[in-house]
């Protein structure tokens, strides 16, 4: 693949990477949010230090990852149980040839 040079935005500082062609929307796209997050944190908690407010994030996108990495393995474990459901049902029918 092919590489890019790219400059990423945090907290007022830049940080050069080298990245995947097929990487760099969804990094550029990671950045703006993060920065949209520093923005709301300074906002809402009045919080002026630029490590503290990185930490605050960090610390909020983690508890939502682990949120979300729960509620999808609630949602497998009920699909994995309706297909098993489904093919205990298909099972029981007889094609007529």
């Amino acid at each position: 693949m092919s590489e890019l040079a790219i400059k990423i935005r945090i907290a007022d500082r830049d940080y050069p990477m080298r990245v995947d062609v097929a990487d760099e929307e969804r990094l550029r796209l990671a950045g703006r949010q993060l920065g949209d997050r520093l923005r709301e944190f300074r906002e809402q908690y009045g919080i002026q230090d630029k490590q503290d407010l990185l930490a605050m994030v960090a610390l909020a996108t983690m508890a939502d990852q682990l949120k979300v990495s729960k509620e999808k393995d609630g949602t497998d474990a009920a699909l994995t149980e309706r297909l098993a459901r489904l093919d205990e049902l298909m099972s029981g029918v007889v094609l007529a040839a």
